[in-house]
């Protein structure tokens, strides 16, 4: 009789075990394939540069978001649907230009972005004379890219 307990509780404990396993895989599962749509933006946040708008040209691998001229204060954004499955299809890069500088980076990629922008869903850039602001909130700003 002792040796019956002991084989069923070492079956309902085997059983726990396997029941947990399975349901952290199905949650990592559900994690990779789960999308999330992302707001991503660019700011213009030059100061007294009215004559001279910040040019933005951005695109991914698959989609070319086209270019625009911000005045102060305009933005430019657009929605990412993605997941971390798919993480390499998602990056896009932008080349912003204001007076004789230039600067390229990746507006939005999955690695990086996934879980600092998604908070909120939102990945915001401020573009100024300094360099190049990230938050994932719009109020608090942080430093990522000189010009």
């Amino acid at each position: 009789m002792k040796k019956n307990k002991k084989v069923a509780s070492t079956m309902i404990s085997l059983l726990f075990l396997l029941s947990s396993f399975s349901f952290i895989i199905f949650a990592i599962f559900i994690l990779f394939l789960h999308s999330v749509v992302f707001e991503v933006r660019v700011i213009n946040g030059f100061q007294n540069n009215s004559s001279l708008p910040l040019v933005i040209w951005c695109s991914s691998k698959h989609s070319d978001l086209g270019g625009r001229a911000l005045q102060e204060h305009d933005d430019f954004g657009w929605r990412v649907t993605t997941t971390l499955w798919n993480a390499d299809h998602h990056r896009f890069s932008c080349t912003i230009k204001w007076d004789s500088k230039r600067k390229s980076f990746d507006a939005f990629k999955v690695p990086r972005d996934f879980y600092r922008c998604r908070v909120f869903n939102k990945c915001s850039w401020l573009v100024t004379e300094h360099g190049f602001y990230f938050s994932p909130d719009e109020v608090n700003w942080k430093k990522d890219f000189q010009w």
